[in-house]
């Protein structure tokens, strides 16, 4: 088992295939990123070895992340190859939903069980402002095919920032129209100024607001009372709630306003191979050597030092010199 120094169990391990992507979203990939070298992307063969190891001691699941990972050529035959390594238990990704129409089925068929789509807004003509050129209709097309794969759960990660107007009611009656799991991630400065839509400076929006308002708007949308709900599985730390009239639920990630360091479980890896012991750090450990010249047995050690190196909390820094895509969303 990987146990860190303040008791607790690395299990998840999220993996970025790519620090590349289709989309331009202004706190994910902002205007003038620099992306790695394609030599310095790990191989499908590398990452499968990697992961291969992570499982021996102690990983039982794992994310595929990017920059947008459905981009990368092969990646339908990469997960396949994943979800055969023995003690591998879940197997999920994340995207940005504008290929997952064309894909969906052939994921579920290659072992990927769950999927995250990354929605911040309802509205077209917002979406594809703050995307770079992205259509709503795509990610929804998207949301619709991982449903008839039988995904499941169906996530929608939304970054709640206040200079998007986001429409609450919106979101909240997507829960009743689908099966779907709605979660609102208070907005985080991640290696870009925190601008994002119309490039006001972010004020974060604290889950106690978020659901304070959609307490609200539940009873007048005919969605009934908002109530807590159990987990519709996952991995991650949401705290979760469901209309009465809802089939899918409403989650919150409160990074900021309520940590959940003492119970993180999870390491990245980053497309060009560095171990991130925290997301909020910029501490990490180097595993793309070992992966090219070293043996098993270094792979593993690499991975005990990250372990070793997991911080007790990220206090209150928000930041990073490296943006999410280069870390691995």
């Amino acid at each position: 088992m990987l146990t860190d120094g303040y008791g607790r169990t690395v299990r998840y391990l999220r993996v970025s295939v790519t620090d590349r992507c289709d989309l331009r979203c202004a706190y994910c990939m902002p205007d003038g990123i620099e992306l790695r070298p394609r030599e310095d992307i790990l191989s499908y063969e590398e990452i499968e070895r990697f992961v291969r190891i992570a499982v021996e001691e102690g990983v039982t699941h794992v994310r595929l992340t990017g920059g947008e990972p459905l981009v990368r050529k092969g990646i339908v035959g990469h997960a396949a190859r994943l979800a055969e390594i023995p003690g591998l238990d879940g197997l999920a990704i994340t995207t940005n939903g504008t290929h997952l129409a064309d894909m969906a089925e052939s994921l579920a068929d290659a072992g990927v069980e769950r999927v995250n789509v990354s929605l911040d807004s309802l509205d077209a003509d917002v979406f594809e402002r703050i995307t770079g050129g992205g259509r709503l209709a795509d990610v929804f097309e998207g949301v619709d095919a991982a449903l008839d794969a039988s995904l499941d759960p169906v996530k929608l990660n939304v970054v709640a920032a206040r200079s998007l107007s986001q429409d609450l009611g919106a979101f909240a009656l997507l829960t009743a129209e689908r099966p779907v799991h709605v979660r609102f991630i208070e907005y985080m400065t991640l290696g870009s100024p925190p601008l994002i839509g119309s490039g006001v400076r972010e004020e974060p929006i604290p889950a106690t607001e978020i659901l304070a308002r959609l307490r609200v708007l539940g009873p007048e949308l005919g969605l009934g009372a908002l109530e807590p709900a159990e987990s519709p599985g996952g991995w991650g730390p949401a705290r979760y709630h469901r209309f009465e009239h809802a089939t899918g639920t409403i989650g919150v990630i409160t990074p900021l306003s309520e940590h959940f360091c003492g119970t993180c479980d999870r390491l990245r890896l980053t497309a060009d191979g560095r171990l991130r012991v925290c997301l909020f750090s910029d501490d990490e450990i180097d595993v793309r050597e070992a992966l090219r010249t070293g043996t098993d047995e270094d792979v593993r050690s690499a991975i005990h030092e990250a372990v070793a190196a997991r911080p007790e909390g990220h206090g209150t820094r928000a930041g990073t010199l490296r943006s999410m895509s280069q870390i691995g969303g």
